[in-house]
């Protein structure tokens, strides 16, 4: 699997000539995507050896930036391309396309250690917003003291969905900062009592990737109700039936944004995530596939 994160390229002497299923990219893909991209490429690298896919694990804006500037032809991401963007590249003679992939949401995770794991929508907009800034003025019996917020990066697609679907404001709680990636909020939340941490539900939803398992070994997963009361009957955690049903309040729609003219490899990983196949990966990955349906089951107590 072609992965990069540090500015790495592939160790393949030569390159085949690029088609939908041979040559060589580099995919932009949003941090809070990673593993589910990373899936993907590992499945579609073995079914097309001729195939290199580097992905790059960069923040929304980044992202977006290598897609306007030609230093990728596939940017995954949390949103689709918007008028002014498409605009830009149509001046180019450039005709882009964003293309539904899957949907996952936001979870907020917390210490092992804190036992005020539920909590409602109204509560946690005041958290996030700085209305509140103690942890008893929430949960009057909490001697945690101040809140602290960890977030992956100020670029992210994780702080423009707060500000915007969440909080609908423009500032974040002075209690809030960037630890640098989901990995490092993960971390910080495990070693810090008093503390939430907001990451993509892809860093917590497979059961298969060890990465995965660890990160829920480590934290604990708020479950939150629309409820202005929130009990443990009244909330849920972002499981894949409750992002189905929309039971689970903070759900976004990922994006594969392609701006590939010649129709070569982007095309070919494109038409792959979004086949059967792609989307089966997705489905086991606990995201919820876009373009194919789903019969959800099981529904588990705990992560």
């Amino acid at each position: 699997m072609g992965v990069l994160t540090l500015g790495v390229s592939s160790c393949r002497s030569s390159v085949p000539k690029e088609t939908l299923f041979s040559g060589f990219i580099t995919v932009a893909v949003d941090e809070t995507l990673f593993p589910i991209i990373n899936e993907e490429v590992f499945v579609f690298e073995a079914m097309y050896p001729m195939a290199t896919v580097v992905t790059k694990s960069v923040s929304e804006v980044e992202a977006i930036n290598m897609l306007l500037h030609d230093s990728t032809r596939l940017a995954v991401m949390t949103r689709p391309l918007t008028d002014e963007e498409i605009s830009y590249l149509n001046s180019r003679k450039l005709f882009p396309k964003s293309i539904k992939m899957a949907m996952d949401g936001m979870a907020f995770v917390i210490n092992k250690k804190n036992s005020d794991s539920i909590i409602s929508v109204n509560a946690l907009k005041k958290i996030l917003s700085g209305k509140v800034l103690r942890w008893n003025e929430l949960f009057s019996h909490s001697r945690l003291g101040q809140f602290s917020i960890a977030y992956d990066d100020r670029n992210s697609s994780t702080v423009r969905y707060v500000q915007d679907s969440i909080i609908r404001d423009k500032n974040l709680s002075p209690r809030s900062f960037a630890a640098g990636s989901s990995e490092a909020v993960v971390k910080y939340v495990k070693e810090t009592p008093n503390a939430i941490g907001i990451i993509g539900v892809n860093w917590i939803s497979s059961e298969h990737d060890s990465v995965t398992r660890e990160f829920l070994n480590d934290v604990q997963v708020m479950r939150i109700s629309k409820e202005d009361k929130a009990t443990y009957e009244n909330s849920c955690q972002p499981y894949q039936y409750y992002l189905y049903t929309r039971q689970y309040p903070f759900v976004r729609v990922l994006y594969l944004n392609i701006n590939d003219p010649l129709g070569g490899l982007p095309t070919g990983f494109t038409n792959f995530v979004t086949s059967g196949r792609g989307q089966r990966i997705i489905l086991k990955a606990g995201l919820l596939p876009a373009t194919m349906p789903v019969n959800i089951v099981n529904v588990r107590e705990e992560l």
